[in-house]
């Protein structure tokens, strides 16, 4: 079982940065793969970042290559840099972590979802 909990969401400029927190609870942190998402109001929840067991390989959705950057450590916490951020970046952000090895980009694979926080970026 795995418990996670996001912080770092809130409001920036176009142009600023925010770093996204996701703190896991449970045993094997490390044999999860751990992913983002997130879902604007009247949208469906995307992929935005993910990250494989260990760290040993990252994937980012298109729009977001260059300016987001996921990472995690051996202290339970994946983290998503946001640098550069835009309008279109103003969603409720999530943080999910699955079985599987490698990167996962399907919302379906993911075993467990944090509640999400909120980013706003305004113009």
């Amino acid at each position: 079982q795995v418990q996670l909990v996001e912080s770092g969401g809130g409001l920036v400029q176009a142009g600023g940065s925010l770093r996204l927190s996701c703190a896991a609870s449970g045993r094997t942190f490390s044999n999860y793969g751990m992913g983002w998402f997130r879902q604007a109001p009247g949208k469906e929840r995307v992929f935005v970042a993910g990250i494989g067991w260990y760290g040993t390989n990252t994937d980012y959705t298109d729009s977001v290559k260059g300016r987001f950057t996921i990472s995690r450590d051996n202290a339970k916490t994946v983290y998503l840099q946001m640098n550069s951020l835009k309008p279109e970046d103003t969603a409720v952000y999530y943080c999910a972590a699955t079985l599987r090895y490698g990167v996962t980009v399907s919302s379906s694979q993911y075993n467990y979802w944090g509640q999400g926080t909120q980013v706003t970026v305004s113009s």
